[in-house]
């Protein structure tokens, strides 16, 4: 069957990861290509909630392979705590998680560095987990970084923080923070590698043995496509490439793998930290999205800022990904609406943009035009058939379709694996539908 990757096509948590925990049995390898442990994918599993941050969602399925890419930057303890969670949770950990040798490392002073930046942005600032991500990227893009493969030598490991340490003191001393000492890092360190090294191994080539073998591949996607280091609200975003290209680049696979992209997309939008966001609705239909849609971070707790869809946003992820079928997820959080707004397209100074705009300033200034369409004002909630579907549900998905000109294939109706309508005449052409229906 088909390779396929599955990414947020909004400001991250649109549901990803019950999605692929949904779709993981139609598949043989599960690969996560980008991000850190500040992404949640939130799964619930016979009532039951867990909460995954670098291993991918597929974990939760027997006999799937599970692969963190050299694009994904990796705290060793976050991991170690993430096996052990697992582990608590009665799932079998054996040969089943890979982490690729050129993947890099996040240490102390990245944290560090994090907490420096963010204060020194006073009111501009990103609103980041200051979990050391974009420092460990930093250091990857500067030639500094220490790879989860440096873990199998501990001569080149302590060689190296030592180099590191002694240039991130200099900063942290500018500052007038507390300094590291390289051996407790190096220490610290080291005393991982023997519980981690025996994960650490070739992702590029596991991954091409098995797709030359005919197994078929679940691509993994976390946060979402407005926060891509180069196609998001720039500089609110991540650090990492949350778009399709990832998939090439953080697991070092050609694009004649990828068969579909499809994107996850909320039936409403949500933002979490600084930026703009054009949708952003301030009064008691936000609150109530906030509180129906329990939009409080997966890995922070912080509550979400919450807004109308925006077709626009999605309509431009949908374009620079090439997804050719959507998600739509938490539409039960709209259930009693009378009325729901859909951002049609922006104006910027009395002119109509004809798509997203590449610059957070302008973004932070345009006026999102909107159209009504009629709530359904009946539950959604656990609906598992499309016919089941109130009519004035059918009319909005189709208003969103035309809109982004892309199939809505999935409808999650909830927070369980089996509140999900599959539409088969979308998808039986690329996965085993059977293999998803017996596991639900």
């Amino acid at each position: 069957m088909a390779n396929i990757v599955v990414l947020g096509t909004q400001w991250g948590d649109e549901g990803k990861g019950k999605i692929i925990d949904l779709i993981a049995p139609a598949f043989d390898v599960v690969a996560r290509f980008q991000g850190g442990h500040n992404a949640g994918h939130t799964v619930y599993v016979n009532g039951k909630k867990l909460v995954l941050h670098l291993i991918p969602s597929g974990i939760l399925r027997p006999g799937k392979l599970c692969i963190i890419g050299n694009g994904v930057v990796v705290n060793p303890q976050a991991f170690l705590d993430e096996i052990s969670e697992l582990e608590g949770f009665g799932v079998e950990i054996d040969e089943n998680i890979v982490i690729s040798s050129k993947a890099h490392l996040i240490l102390p002073y990245h944290s560090a560095a994090e907490n420096i930046s963010e204060k020194a942005r006073g009111p501009k600032k990103i609103g980041t987990t200051s979990r050391g991500i974009g420092p460990s990227y930093q250091d990857k893009a500067g030639r500094l970084g220490i790879r989860a493969g440096d873990l199998l030598d501990l001569t080149i490991l302590k060689e190296k923080i030592g180099q590191n340490v002694k240039e991130k003191n200099i900063y942290l001393d500018y500052y007038g923070e507390e300094s590291f000492d390289p051996e407790k890092v190096f220490d610290k360190y080291a005393a991982f590698a023997p519980r981690i090294k025996k994960y650490i191994k070739d992702v590029s080539l596991i991954l091409d043995d098995n797709i030359k073998q005919g197994k078929s591949v679940l691509f993994e996607g976390a946060q979402g496509t407005l926060l891509d280091v180069d196609h998001g609200t720039y500089p609110f975003v991540t650090s990492s490439n949350s778009t399709v290209g990832g998939v090439c680049t953080g697991l070092g696979i050609g694009p004649d793998k990828i068969d579909a992209v499809w994107g996850v997309s909320k039936a409403y939008t949500t933002r979490v930290g600084g930026g703009p966001f054009p949708t952003e609705i301030g009064d008691d239909t936000g609150r109530l999205l906030l509180e129906r849609g329990n939009e409080f971070g997966a890995t922070t707790g912080r509550p979400r800022r919450c807004g109308w869809l925006d077709a626009v946003a999605v309509a431009y992820s949908c374009r620079i990904n090439g997804i050719s079928n959507v998600i739509l997820t938490k539409p039960d959080v709209l259930d009693s609406l009378e009325e729901i707004q859909v951002c049609v397209e922006y104006k910027y100074k009395g002119e109509r943009l004809r798509s997203f705009p590449a610059e957070s300033w302008v973004l932070e200034k345009v006026e999102p035009q909107y159209k009504k369409v009629c709530g359904w004002k009946e539950p959604v909630q656990g609906i598992r058939d499309y016919r089941g579907l109130p009519q004035a549900f059918k009319d909005y998905m189709k208003f969103i379709e035309d809109l982004i000109q892309a199939k809505i294939s999935i409808i999650s109706t909830g927070m369980e694996r089996r509140d999900s309508i599959l539409i088969e005449e979308d998808l039986k052409h690329l996965i085993d539908l059977e293999k998803i229906r017996t596991e639900l």
